[in-house]
C-alpha cells in the first residue's frame, strides 16, 4: 500500500471551523504484516523507520509539521497533560489538551475508545485514550477537568470495539457499576459466555460524559474487530498496528 491510499475518518459533529480532527484507518502506509499498513504506534514491534515514515505521511497529509504532534506514552491510566510540553520524550499519559493553535493532540488505539473534545468557541481541544481501565478510573473526568466548563464542550467517540464483540468478565462490570450504578445497562449477558458480559464501551462513555455535564456527544457507531480491512484490532489479531485520532486548532 502507498501513501496515495491514505484513508481518513472525519468526525461528523458541529465543531467550530477552527477545530480540525481526523482518525486514521489502517490504510495508506509503509508497514508490512502484521502492521500493514499505516501503523502509527512505535511500541508494537514494527520497524521504527516504517513508523516514522507513516507519521510523516500523516503530517504531510494534514499539512502540519511532524514536531507539532503530541504523541503520548499511553499506559491505560487517567493522567492528562497540557500541550505543548518541554522535552523530547513522550510523557506517560492517556489524554492531552491544548489551547494553542497548530498543536496536535494525538492518541493511538486498536480497540480502545478514542474520545475527541472541543469547546463551542473553538478555543480548546483535547484527545483521550479510553480503554476500559482508563474509562472506569476517570480518564474522561480528568480530561474534562483540564478543559474546564463542561457545559460548553462537545465530544466525538471514534472507532472502537463494538458492543457485539467486547466480551468481559464480571469484574469489569462490577468496577463500572461501583462507580456509576447506571453503567449496569451497558452490560448484556446475552451472547456472552456463562458468567461474562458483552460491554458497550460507547454507552459507558456516554454515561460518564452525561454525568460530567457534557451533553453534546457524537460518533460511536463502529466496531474495530469486525472490519479487518479498515481497522487494526488487538483483540482480533494480537500483534497489530495502531490508528491515530488527532485534533488541533487550525
Amino acid at each position: 500500500m502507498t501513501s496515495s491510499e491514505l484513508t481518513l475518518i472525519r468526525p461528523e459533529w458541529p465543531a467550530p471551523v477552527s477545530v480540525r480532527a481526523v482518525t486514521t484507518t489502517r490504510l495508506g502506509g509503509t508497514s508490512g504484516e502484521p502492521w500493514a499498513s499505516l501503523n502509527l504506534g512505535d511500541h508494537v514491534g514494527d520497524d521504527p523507520s516504517h513508523v516514522a515514515a507513516n507519521r510523516t505521511i500523516l503530517a504531510d497529509r494534514l499539512g502540519i509539521p511532524a514536531e507539532r504532534f503530541g504523541w503520548l506514552n499511553q499506559v491505560h491510566g487517567t493522567h492528562t497533560v497540557k500541550l505543548p510540553l518541554a522535552g523530547s520524550l513522550p510523557p506517560s499519559a492517556d489524554a492531552s489538551v491544548t489551547f494553542e493553535r497548530g498543536q496536535v493532540c494525538a492518541i493511538l488505539t486498536a480497540d480502545c475508545l478514542p474520545v475527541l473534545f472541543c469547546d463551542a468557541e473553538g478555543s480548546r481541544v483535547a484527545a483521550a485514550h479510553a480503554g476500559w481501565r482508563g474509562l472506569c478510573n476517570g480518564v474522561l473526568e480528568q480530561t474534562v477537568a483540564a478543559l474546564g466548563e463542561p457545559a460548553t464542550l462537545m465530544a466525538w467517540l471514534g472507532p472502537a470495539i463494538g458492543p457485539a464483540s467486547f466480551e468481559v468478565g464480571p469484574e469489569v462490570r462490577d468496577a463500572f457499576v461501583a462507580r456509576q450504578s447506571q453503567a449496569a445497562q451497558a452490560f448484556a449477558p446475552v451472547g456472552a459466555r456463562p458468567g461474562h458480559y458483552l460491554a458497550d464501551i460507547y454507552q459507558l462513555a456516554r454515561l460518564r460524559l452525561q454525568q460530567l455535564g457534557v451533553t453534546c456527544v457524537y460518533g460511536g457507531n463502529w466496531c474495530t474487530v469486525r472490519e479487518p480491512a479498515r481497522f487494526f484490532s488487538f483483540r482480533r489479531d494480537g500483534q497489530t498496528g495502531r490508528m491515530a485520532s488527532v485534533i488541533w486548532l487550525n
